[in-house]
């Protein structure tokens, strides 16, 4: 049997990911290739696979009504996305917060410097696994070598403050975009 790279996790150590929680999320094309259009002027035009990475980026809240999902900020960048997600108390997740103002005042579930691997659905990851999937299928009809890199960073939004830095962050991913 083939092993499988140690591949080291970039999910923060006891951290339940179904938890009501506001995520900053950043997920990026293969090889950084410009699948999703060009800046210019310190302006976004997304090409028809940015369309469709956009699109179904608001799709995953509407397809996902038991997970609470609301949407922040969001960004289509020439080779990667930025957006916010909150995920909501919901029956998948009954202790936490009520809401994205309390869900920024969360602790890590576990002191326990392991991740519990079980079941991965109704959380960030299955969240981020179907809107890739979405993306990938009705990409692959207009350029059959779309790809994205493997993993997705994602960043636990605690405070108030840390959420109005990123949302300016994304806001201003554009205009801070080198020019060619």
């Amino acid at each position: 049997m083939r092993q499988l790279p140690d591949r080291k996790t970039t999910r923060l150590h006891g951290w339940d990911y179904r938890q009501s929680a506001a995520y900053f999320v950043t997920i990026c094309a293969s090889k950084r290739k410009h699948y999703f259009g060009e800046i210019a002027n310190g302006i976004m035009h997304l090409s028809e696979i940015g369309g469709i990475a956009r699109i179904e980026w608001m799709r995953s809240m509407e397809i996902r009504p038991d997970m609470n999902l609301e949407m922040g900020a969001l960004v289509v960048m020439p080779d990667h996305i930025h957006g916010i997600i909150s995920i909501g108390r919901n029956e998948y997740n009954r202790y936490g917060g009520n809401d994205r103002k309390d869900a920024m005042h969360c602790v890590p579930t576990s002191t326990s410097n392991k991740n519990r691997f079980g079941p991965q659905r109704k959380n960030l990851s299955s969240i981020i696994r179907g809107y890739k999937s979405a993306v990938t299928k009705r990409a692959h009809q207009i350029d059959p070598g779309f790809a994205w890199q493997p993993r997705f960073y994602d960043h636990i939004i605690r405070n108030p403050d840390s959420s109005d830095r990123i949302e300016q962050y994304i806001q201003a991913n554009p205009e801070n975009w080198p020019e060619s």
